[in-house]
């Protein structure tokens, strides 16, 4: 039951992340504006995938680097897609920028996924 659910919210988190990309305009969820205040938004938001890819594919392999590299490399082939996806969208622009904070907010959260499962490996 465990590994449905897992992936059931790596994929609805999957399609709220392509509902977001679809829409035109986005409104910012703070007053103030800063530089690369979009960059931050995709690295937080492909970090939370990162956990999510991480907690899912748990369920198929057990090697934790194997576990982190499968993880980030969904990311980051999902990130891909999704700057793909925005180019077609009228008002969107695809940049590869927002792809690399993408792959960099999941690989901080994988890393530090994949540091607490070898530490928790090594105390056993």
């Amino acid at each position: 039951m465990i590994k449905i659910l897992d992936f059931t919210l790596l994929f609805f988190y999957c399609l709220f992340i392509y509902w977001l990309s679809d829409q035109s305009t986005l409104q910012k969820p703070f007053d103030f504006d800063f530089d690369y205040q979009d960059k931050l938004y995709h690295a937080g938001a492909y970090s939370i995938m990162g956990l999510l890819a991480w907690r899912a594919f748990k369920n198929l392999l057990h090697t934790p680097i194997i576990l982190a590299l499968l993880s980030i490399s969904f990311c980051t082939l999902y990130g891909l897609s999704d700057e793909w996806h925005q180019s077609f969208i009228m008002g969107r622009e695809s940049e590869v920028a927002d792809w690399v904070a993408d792959t960099i907010g999941s690989i901080m959260a994988v890393m530090s996924l994949y540091k607490f499962s070898i530490v928790k490996l090594i105390n056993c």
